[in-house]
């Protein structure tokens, strides 16, 4: 069988790409996305992206399904983490449109940027812990700085994730006193202490045995079956995708070559698609 899910979903299925998602995002309140809802949290149309003559993104178009799994793969350099820095916000596009909950990243103000990002959570590669701060602290950081909650309050949320992913007992630790697969899971915790309505991941398998990798995969569908959101991964982990996506994306030569449901992605014929899910040698894709 060419694709399988170790553990069952929480929810149905997602439908497929262009029907209405399992349930529209709704407007994020203090942000003015305007009445109603959207049909996409985030949506890219016609992005372009260069740096100097390396024109990295070329007209990409996606819309991704809300209250779902959706992993972007392709080879090195190909822009799927410079996708993600435009969804965040990072990035300016040279062209084309990023929205996030209806509103256009670049249409509004730097400060209604900043609001719309406390809807979201970034799991950084190694992480991303502030070395001088223990477990509990870097957890701590996104409410100290963006809410007024009072630190009883803030202990409680804090200790509620770190314990979700399994390092309650760890909260004075500093992160070079924990091992990578450790600080991959505060990062996680921390990534959601804002309860986001979109999580990101970016290589959140790098660095990481298969055992470690299976067991921060499993972490990443159980908090997704808890909490639900929008979650997006970048990776080139192959059996990552096949654990954990609802959908898939292939991102080759600043274009996507496929977008659908996981199993469809697995099962597609078409050369490059088949060729890197696949992994094989003979194909499209070569060394250059």
């Amino acid at each position: 069988m060419l694709f399988s899910r170790s553990r069952e979903r929480a929810t149905a299925a997602p439908a497929p790409a262009g029907p209405a998602p399992r349930h529209s995002q709704p407007a994020v309140a203090g942000i003015g996305v305007g009445a109603g809802v959207v049909d996409h949290s985030m949506e890219v149309s016609n992005l372009h992206k260069a740096f100097g003559s390396f024109e990295v993104l070329r007209g990409l178009n996606l819309k991704f399904q809300d209250d779902a799994i959706t992993t972007i793969l392709g080879p090195s350099g190909t822009g799927k983490s410079v996708l993600i820095k435009h969804l965040v916000g990072l990035l300016e596009p040279d062209d084309g449109e990023v929205l996030v909950f209806g509103r256009n990243m670049w249409e509004i103000s730097e400060k209604e940027r900043y609001e719309l990002r406390t809807k979201m959570g970034v799991l950084f590669q190694d992480g991303a812990l502030f070395g001088s701060l223990n477990v509990y602290d870097n957890t701590a950081f996104p409410l100290r700085k963006h809410t007024d909650k009072a630190e009883d309050e803030i202990r409680e949320i804090v200790m509620r994730r770190l314990a979700e992913v399994g390092l309650d007992s760890s909260e004075r630790k500093l992160p070079n006193e924990i091992s990578g697969g450790m600080r991959k899971r505060a990062g996680f915790a921390r990534a959601l202490v804002m309860d986001p309505s979109i999580v990101f991941f970016d290589e959140p398998d790098s660095g990481l045995d298969p055992v470690r990798t299976s067991l921060l995969n499993d972490l990443i569908l159980d908090m997704h079956a808890e909490h639900k959101g929008t979650y997006l991964l970048v990776t080139h982990d192959i059996r990552t995708a096949r654990k954990v996506s609802d959908y898939v994306g292939l991102i080759w030569k600043g274009k996507v070559v496929h977008y659908g449901e996981a199993e469809e992605a697995f099962a597609n014929e078409d050369p490059f698609v088949r060729q890197f899910l696949a992994g094989e040698s003979a194909g499209p894709l070569g060394m250059d």
